[in-house]
């Protein structure tokens, strides 16, 4: 053999050993230049004297001559992901890149078909997740969770047959659930929550998950019943909470479920009755959450078998008057929150019993008697503002309060003058003098701050104020104390007037209107919470002081509105229909019903109704703090001039939004949004999420209300079908500022969707200007309104001229000229040019401040 020929062969066979040894060294030169590219903190670097299967967060095969898993969690990585890095880990199983601030993916990683987890959350990942992602059909677990993705899901993830665990949660994914989603047999968890999807869930969604154990679809715009969870039969965690669903919340109450969460949404009826399912195990029952709902009924009467019960929540729903349940059985109880419930009577003492109490909320219920002594080691949180509580509080409660997170006692007629308390511990909780027994409890005021110029002056004012307040006090202690229990329990009413007989005819300033009804006790009102509540027009003339006009609130479009109190302590709002209707009394009778059953949580619900001859009386919640109109373009009370009123008047808490009063909130850009957004899902819900859809017609800052935690809620929609024919004239001249253009044609033919959109503009163009739609000074043009000036400046690009001076300063200027560019959309001139309300949702959901989320 040639001894060339040799040689020759040599060289080859080491070259290819040589070759052959090096593929465990490619997957290391990937990592290893991945790993410097993204400027890795981590102490890990290319080391050619160790393996690379010895590094940390790296696992090879058995052979050690691929990598099959890498975890880089928390390195400090950032940016881009170039390609040919870990896009070329072709033999890869397992990648986490979670907690990092990596901004987009490579293309080559939906290469890796052999991935079976994949973690990319906790990023700054943005844009469109590709349809690629149907090419990890190994695929079994996926966290995209707390990123910034959007678009829609795309419907090549139905190819992850293999799926188990998908996280997407804290993104801005939109539109539908897909329907490729059903295929996912092996589903064991799934979490979509706090993006912007919408619609209702597929169909057989309730069958197709077998073995799913965890579902979560919270802060959504998702609608359905709690039918479409029944056939879970393995579901132990459900949460929905945040979302548009309604119906009867008896269903949910089955299998083996350990977490319920229902909150924010539209549920009605009796929950009462849900305790006697004997299909369901209560004792597997840990956290329940039903608050902030439209439920009746009493609260669950016997609790007993909820013994592993850690976190109840029955907050803010339509409860009829009860005594304090019983609760003593729930010694596990670590969070109880019965807020606004209408509990009544006294507060249990067995609450001292639940001794992992952590916090405990029962505000704004007409509870009386004393504080019981809280004997809860474990207590960090309490507040029982907004009742009729008395005496003093307890010392065992008082030694607690220096080492308690939180605590509200405000709002009670609580003897607080040998308490004990530092006067910094007094203006957290209390408002008043230390002289004072009992003191009118109220934190609001505390919040404010003098201002440097005015301190003085404002100072002075609350002086005097409280010295003729405490007067007033024991005036009134003097006089009342012989008679004040007769006044109590006697109060007129027309019922007893059993002749008092009508036609009755009121006035207001713009009008005369006159209910013809012969006997005011024969007239009957319907309450649809109360249906066994004997009210008639009678108790309307008493509540409204005969509708004089010292309890006139408004007079609107539809008529005048006047507050009262009906038997049993209800709040309402009674608006009068005083143009009259073309529709019988049966027709508005079934319209009125059909209003009533329109539940959402930033709609003004219908309370009830009233057919007084031809006159149709609509009977709403009251709003405690007015609407946007009052508060955006009126004088707060005692302030006498614009300049008075300043954002350096308040003092600013960690949220952005202070603990004040309405007009002190309307101040920050955080509590503008809020009610931006809350009044865009409002008509969002109307618009999409009814049928057939609501179209409401008259959408003006005066027709978004404020309620009693400062939640924005949209008056008098659905009333102009109440009219039949006979308002289509007043309706279609709208409201000045917020007449759409095309009304001004003669082809056109009645409101749609988009002039709805188009006064919803309006709006935000108020809530960032400050301005009144028509009237004020645009830049000395007659003619120019405030649609045509902001659009001009947004045209130009000067946008950040028009921002209140108000809410400049409290946050980023660059979300406020985006609402802005969201109004200059909403009033373009072609209706088909203006978004979709569910589309402007999501506009506003995009620019969140992020201490409201």
């Amino acid at each position: 053999m040639d001894f060339g020929f040799f040689v020759s062969l040599l060289i080859l066979s080491l070259f290819f050993k040589l070759f052959t040894c090096q593929l465990p060294n490619t997957d290391e030169f990937y990592v290893s230049d991945f790993l410097k590219k993204m400027g890795s903190n981590s102490t890990l670097s290319y080391n050619s004297s160790a393996s690379v299967c010895s590094w940390e967060g790296v696992h090879c095969d058995t052979k050690k001559e691929n990598i099959i898993g890498f975890e880089a969690s928390g390195l400090g990585l950032s940016g881009l992901i170039p390609d040919f890095t870990i896009g070329k880990l072709t033999q890869l199983q397992s990648l986490d890149l979670s907690k990092n601030k990596i901004t987009a993916l490579p293309s080559d990683l939906w290469s890796l078909g052999s991935l079976k987890s994949l973690n990319l959350s906790s990023n700054q990942i943005s844009g469109s997740l590709p349809n690629s992602i149907g090419n990890f059909g190994l695929l079994e677990v996926i966290d995209l969770s707390g990123n910034n993705f959007s678009g829609e899901i795309p419907a090549a993830i139905s190819s992850l047959v293999s799926l188990q665990i998908l996280k997407f949660s804290g993104n801005g994914f939109e539109g539908s659930i897909p329907t490729g989603i059903l295929s996912w047999q092996s589903l064991v968890s799934l979490d979509l929550s706090a993006n912007r999807l919408n619609g209702s869930l597929p169909d057989g969604f309730g069958a197709a998950f077998p073995k799913l154990k965890t579902l979560n679809f919270a802060r959504n715009e998702i609608y359905g019943r709690v039918t479409d969870f029944v056939e879970m039969k393995s579901l132990t965690s459900l949460n929905i909470s945040g979302n548009l669903f309604n119906g009867s919340v008896m269903d949910v109450f089955q299998g083996q479920l350990e977490v319920i969460d229902l909150g924010k949404n539209q549920f009605g009826g009796h929950i009462s009755q849900v305790q006697f399912n004997s299909t369901y195990k209560w004792s597997h029952l840990v956290f329940l959450d039903l608050s902030e709902n439209q439920l009746s009924g009493e609260i669950f009467l016997d609790l007993s078998q909820a013994q592993n019960l850690r976190h109840l929540n029955l907050a803010y729903n339509r409860f009829a008057r009860q005594k304090f349940p019983r609760i003593g059985m729930l010694l596990g109880l670590e969070y109880l929150n019965l807020s606004k419930t209408n509990l009544i009577g006294h507060i249990s003492g067995e609450i001292s019993q639940l001794s992992y109490l952590r916090a405990l909320d029962i505000s704004s219920n007409h509870l009386a008697g004393q504080i019981p002594s809280l004997n809860n080691k474990s207590l960090k949180i309490l507040d029982v503002s907004h009742n009729n509580l008395s005496g003093e509080i307890p010392i065992s409660l008082l030694e607690k309060l220096l080492s308690m997170e939180r605590y509200n006692f405000s709002y009670n007629n609580l003897t607080l003058c040998a308490s004990g308390f530092s006067p910094e511990t007094f203006e957290t909780a209390f408002y008043g003098s230390l002289n004072s027994c009992p003191i009118p409890a109220n934190p609001v005021l505390f919040k404010r701050r003098a201002n440097r110029r005015k301190g003085f002056k404002l100072a002075l004012a609350l002086t005097i104020s409280m010295v003729c307040f405490l007067a007033g006090l024991l005036f009134l202690a003097v006089g009342c104390r012989r008679k004040s229990r007769t006044w109590v329990v006697k109060q007129p009413s027309y019922k007893e007037e059993q002749n008092i007989s009508g036609p009755f005819s009121f006035q207001t300033d713009s009008t005369t209107w006159v209910a013809d009804v012969k006997q005011a006790t024969s007239v009957p009102v319907v309450i649809f919470e109360k249906p066994l509540l004997n009210i008639t027009f009678a108790d309307l003339l008493s509540a409204t002081s005969n509708f004089d006009r010292g309890t006139l609130l408004a007079e609107g479009k539809f008529g005048p509105v006047y507050r009262g109190f009906l038997p049993r302590g209800i709040h309402v709002a009674v608006k009068v229909l005083v143009h009259g209707s073309t529709l019988t009394d049966q027709e508005a009778a079934r319209e009125l019903e059909y209003l009533g059953r329109i539940k959402h949580p930033n709609l003004v619900p219908l309370t009830g109704y009233c057919l007084a001859g031809d006159q149709r009386i609509a009977i709403y919640d009251y709003m405690d703090n007015g609407n946007l109109q009052n508060l955006l373009h009126d004088l707060p009370l005692g302030v006498q001039a614009t300049e008075d009123w300043s954002t350096d008047t308040w003092e600013e808490d960690n949220n952005g939004i202070q603990n004040i009063s309405s007009e002190g909130r309307l101040t920050t850009w955080a509590f503008r949004h809020k009610i931006a957004l809350g009044t865009a899902r409002a008509l969002a819900f109307l618009h999409h999420g009814c049928s057939p859809p609501i179209i409401h017609r008259d959408v003006k800052a005066s027709s978004v209300y404020l309620d009693l935690n400062l939640e924005p809620r949209l008056s008098d929609f659905g009333l102009a079908k109440i009219f039949g024919t006979g308002l289509e004239d007043e309706i279609a001249r709208g409201s000045p500022g917020y007449v759409p253009p095309e009304f001004s044609q003669p082809e056109c033919d009645a409101p749609t969707p988009k002039s709805d959109v188009y006064c919803f503009g309006v709006v935000l163009f108020e809530l960032i200007t400050g301005k009144e739609p028509v009237g004020d000074d645009y830049l000395e043009d007659q003619e120019a309104n405030l649609v045509s000036w902001v659009r001009g400046l947004v045209r130009k690009n000067q946008g950040s001229n028009a921002i209140d001076p108000k809410i400049r300063d409290t946050g980023p200027e660059y979300q406020m000229e985006e609402v802005l560019k969201i109004g200059y959309l909403c009033t373009a001139d072609l209706p088909t040019k203006r978004p979709s309300m569910q589309q402007i949702v999501g506009l506003l959901k995009d620019i969140e401040p992020r201490a409201s989320r």
